[in-house]
């Protein structure tokens, strides 16, 4: 049985993802209370990026909040250009990041936590704008991320994200119909 913090923080975060998917506005409250919970989790599980990165999330979901709360935007398409650059600036903070987290912590896997923290990054800042190619980041994040927390003993955690990608597919689709629509 997994400890209640870990399970507290994938039931609410399981909530979360499933709203995101539906374009619901209450993926922001619940997400930003999922992110207090996983920040604990990741911290204790001595993976230092995916916990900072849980402060990021809290930040830009209390913004995602206020802005969907203020206008209604429809699922658009993000620049390829900036969608590049994006991917660029995420890879070179994974290696960056990484260094630093390989050479001054003790983190496990600091290569592996970097990219999901930067790759993530970019995926929040696109589902904030409702950006469709939010979900082709969401599946790069969680690819890596369920092995990531299956080796550190994150079972739950590593199923949840599974079911993370599998959402991210589903919510690709969705996205794609309403942008098409």
């Amino acid at each position: 049985m997994p400890p209640p913090l870990e399970l507290a923080a994938n039931l609410v975060t399981a909530v979360s993802i499933g709203l995101a998917a539906r374009n619901h506005v209450a993926t922001w409250p619940t997400g930003i209370a999922g992110c207090v919970l996983f920040g604990l989790v990741f911290h204790g599980a001595q993976l230092y990026a995916d916990a900072l990165l849980q402060v990021f999330f809290v930040v830009t979901s209390a913004f995602g909040w206020w802005y969907w709360r203020r206008q209604v935007a429809p699922v658009s398409r993000a620049a390829p250009r900036g969608l590049a650059w994006m991917g660029l600036g995420a890879a070179a903070v994974t290696v960056g990041y990484g260094a630093l987290l390989h050479h001054f912590t003790d983190a496990y896997a600091p290569f592996a936590d970097s990219a999901v923290l930067s790759f993530s990054v970019v995926a929040q800042l696109l589902l904030m704008q409702r950006r469709l190619e939010t979900w082709a980041f969401w599946l790069l994040v969680n690819t890596v991320s369920v092995p990531l927390f299956a080796s550190r003993g994150l079972t739950l955690t590593a199923g949840l994200y599974a079911l993370y990608w599998l959402n991210a597919w589903w919510g690709g689709w969705h996205w794609w119909r309403q942008w098409r629509a």
